[in-house]
């Protein structure tokens, strides 16, 4: 099992628990998160006794976004070396979607911006009543550029839009009505409902998981034709 300096993986089949362990900056993303998320990630996708991955944060949140020591980098970085940083983050959220493992997100505090994105990255999200969601990135003129690609498979463009064009913090309760989001739980229960989800997953087919998790991505921007003849043979695959 690797060792990590910025995450606590931990494995206790038939879940891989990941956890953001820097409470001090509010668990905020650098690049040495993001390399350790994706070695994270590509071991329990590796690990057979894994059924599902459970993404939290230590601490008060979950994930406030981008390091501002990062950021201040990137005033000064030219456009190819923002473009390669930015293309580390884009890989760690193509990692998820492509997971052959369902990823729950279990979200207490705030979830802001990449933080927002990460936890919608994921495949579902529970959150306490507590949680905030928000992509607040236009308030100090950025854009929420590559998160947006999946805030908008999530929502419809008008609630996508509103939530990126006013940099809204959303309480959890909002979340979940929009569809952003698939429970809210008492602060308390967290552990219990990720648990439960835990234990609904794994009693259900590893590989029909893997294919309708697969299918389901694969089918983005396709026709309803093309959509139709992706499931046909995703159908004789699982057949």
């Amino acid at each position: 099992m690797s060792t990590f300096s910025h995450l606590i993986y931990k494995q206790t089949a038939p879940a891989a628990h990941i956890t953001l362990n820097r409470p001090d900056k509010r668990n905020a993303l650098s690049a040495e998160v993001i390399k350790e998320l994706k070695a994270a990630f590509a071991e329990a996708d590796d690990d057979p006794a894994v059924r599902v991955v459970v993404l939290r944060g230590a601490g008060k949140d979950f994930c406030a976004g981008a390091d501002l020591a990062q950021l201040e980098q990137a005033f000064e970085a030219s456009i190819l070396e923002n473009r390669a940083d930015a293309e580390q983050f884009a890989s760690l959220l193509l990692q998820i979607r492509h997971l052959s493992k369902p990823v729950i997100a279990g979200v207490h505090g705030r979830a802001l911006a990449g933080g927002a994105g990460l936890a919608s990255a994921c495949d579902m999200i529970v959150a306490t009543r507590s949680a905030q969601f928000g992509y607040p990135e236009v308030k100090i003129g950025f854009v929420a550029a590559m998160v947006l690609a999946i805030l908008r498979r999530n929502l419809g463009e008008k609630r996508a839009f509103e939530i990126l064009a006013t940099g809204r913090t959303w309480s959890a309760a909002e979340a979940e009505r929009m569809g952003l989001i698939n429970r809210v739980t008492d602060d308390v229960d967290l552990d219990d409902v990720i648990n439960a989800l835990v234990a609904e997953l794994s009693a259900v087919s590893a590989s029909a998981v893997t294919l309708t998790k697969s299918l389901l991505y694969q089918i983005d921007g396709m026709s309803f034709e093309q959509a139709l003849r992706a499931g046909i043979e995703m159908n004789a695959i699982a057949r």
